[in-house]
């Protein structure tokens, strides 16, 4: 008796897209970013997104199942933004590695929500812009000598840091654009009575610096660990 044959489980990916209508999945998922980047990812609703693009929910759901589905889709949108370098030998690991860690920063921070739904993107489902950018990301771990074992722990590792300092941050960023300041303007309120020479220290440059100590601590472990995998 032949062996029963799972079920095929659907996905928005392998899912033929339709054509000729007058609503398409690019523009949902454009609006559903800009969403998402205005209000956060608890404003997000179907009902909603169809107000916005003048379309009932109906429609939507033409191109999209529900709404875990859209955040697939918008997560591996905003992940085609990042801009990964390649390593061509050992010696240029840490530089691509750097750069590609201060692009997640970036964009995580240009879309804060990305972070708290990171976790909910199933791995059998990934689209293509995050099985791109992880595999560009991986490749540069390789090239630096990792063992196929670790490769995948380092670059974890990495990411882990980078997610972790900007959500504070993009937190941090938010909470000042509630008060209606700056970001100079509201260090100064929380430093008070601080010397006048602290005060006019860029708040930017602060949190940049800050990141940048903390990624580059990450990179001298994993370089430490380079050495001592060496043969």
């Amino acid at each position: 008796m032949p062996a029963e044959q799972k079920p095929e489980i659907a996905s928005v990916w392998t899912r033929p897209r339709r054509r000729r209508e007058q609503l398409s999945r690019e523009q949902i998922v454009a609006e559903a970013v800009l969403l998402l980047d205005a209000d956060g990812i608890e404003s997000l609703s179907m009902r909603k997104l169809g107000t916005r693009l003048d379309a009932g929910a109906t429609s939507l759901y033409r191109h999209v199942a529900n709404k875990d589905e859209l955040i697939e889709l918008v997560v591996d949108e905003v992940y085609g933004e990042l801009a990964v370098p390649t390593a061509t030998g050992p010696g240029e690991w840490r530089d691509a590695a750097a750069r590609s860690a201060y692009s997640l920063r970036a964009m995580i921070l240009r879309h804060p929500w990305v972070a708290s739904v990171l976790g909910q993107v199933g791995l059998v489902h990934l689209g293509p812009n995050v099985a791109k950018m992880s595999e560009r990301m991986a490749a540069v771990y390789r090239t630096a000598g990792f063992p196929e074992n670790e490769t995948e722990l380092a670059l974890s590792t990495v990411i882990s840091y980078v997610i972790g300092m900007a959500t504070s941050e993009a937190a941090y960023l938010s909470l000042i654009a509630r008060s209606g300041r700056t970001e100079r303007e509201f260090a100064e309120s929380l430093r008070g009575s601080e010397t006048s020479d602290t005060r006019t220290e860029d708040p930017e440059k602060v949190r940049e610096e800050t990141f940048d100590y903390g990624l580059q601590r990450v990179l001298d472990g994993l370089g430490a660990r380079l050495g001592s995998t060496a043969p």
